[in-house]
């Protein structure tokens, strides 16, 4: 399987911030962000392997400015890191004062999706080649934030089993 330059994975979006989009602090809605990284982010999976892509986490979003009603979203994500099946997609949010023209990082985020052929069965993604220094920051921590993942997953799952599945209001 031939390999892919992670830029052909690239892909971004611009959205501007509504009253509708808001939270009662007047800034962009946490759910309604994470819509967008889960979107964008499934795209550039699906550049990657040109299959069907499910997301398997959402390993971090991590919130680090509010994004205003007088502020534009710009999101870009991109493929950092591929397993066998899996990939790992990094989306980086960022605001724009629409008034000011001040931009500063609003958010990042990491998820991972596995590429499913017509059967549902996981199927092999191609491996990608990092080239900008961002690209490569990335690509080098991958390996360690996937052993995180992995043991974070196993935890989740010994913990689950501990949980009712019995409903409070049935």
């Amino acid at each position: 399987m031939e390999a892919k330059y992670v830029r052909e994975t690239r892909c971004y979006k611009i959205s501007r911030v509504f009253p509708f989009d808001v939270n009662n602090h007047y800034t962009l809605f946490g759910g309604k962000l994470m819509s967008y990284i889960d979107d964008i982010a499934s795209i550039s999976a699906a550049k990657l392997c040109r299959a069907t892509t499910v997301t398997a986490s959402a390993d971090s979003v991590d919130f680090l400015y509010p994004i205003r009603m007088t502020d534009s979203v710009a999101l870009e994500s991109y493929v950092t890191w591929t397993g066998r099946s899996s990939m790992e997609v990094f989306v980086k949010v960022v605001t724009e004062d629409l008034k000011t023209g001040e931009r500063r990082i609003a958010a990042t985020s990491f998820l991972t999706f596995v590429a499913l052929d017509d059967e549902g069965k996981p199927l092999q993604v191609p491996r990608v080649i990092p080239e900008s220094k961002e690209e490569h920051a990335l690509f080098e921590a991958a390996e360690r934030r996937a052993e995180m993942r992995k043991q974070r997953r196993s935890e989740s799952k010994r913990f689950a089993e501990h949980l009712s599945t019995e409903s409070p209001w049935e």
